[in-house]
């Protein structure tokens, strides 16, 4: 099998170069603080919780262990009595066996009716 790779299309090209025009810098820029911002939220409602939590400062995502849990059996427990998906680390690698993984990209309504969810259930 030979995988032939051409480079990026045109339209991601021109989506590239747009970016770093000025207007073009600031937008992605605001994009940035507002998912940081969402990462903070989901920081700290995990926190409060009583959960280990790492990322969520300079990253879009937030990794909790639930003591005495494996990774799906976490995600499984968030995903039955919150209602909010998230990513079972143990895909990640065995580093990752024991955490799941909460994303930041959403609507900001969105993360607060999910972190809510998770006061109430896990709290």
């Amino acid at each position: 099998v030979t995988t032939l790779f051409n480079g990026a299309s045109n339209i991601v090209q021109k989506g590239g170069l747009a970016c770093l025009s000025e207007e073009g810098y600031r937008e992605v820029q605001e994009m940035i603080q507002y998912y940081k911002t969402n990462a903070g939220i989901i920081k700290k409602a995990l926190t409060e919780i009583g959960l280990e939590v790492y990322g969520g400062e300079n990253s879009p995502y937030c990794w909790a262990r639930m003591k005495g849990k494996g990774s799906w059996e976490a995600f499984e427990e968030i995903l039955t009595q919150a209602f909010v998906v998230t990513t079972p680390g143990a895909g990640f690698g065995p580093g990752g066996e024991g955490f799941v993984r909460f994303s930041s990209f959403g609507h900001r309504a969105d993360v607060e009716e999910a972190v809510e969810r998770l006061r109430k259930h896990l709290g």
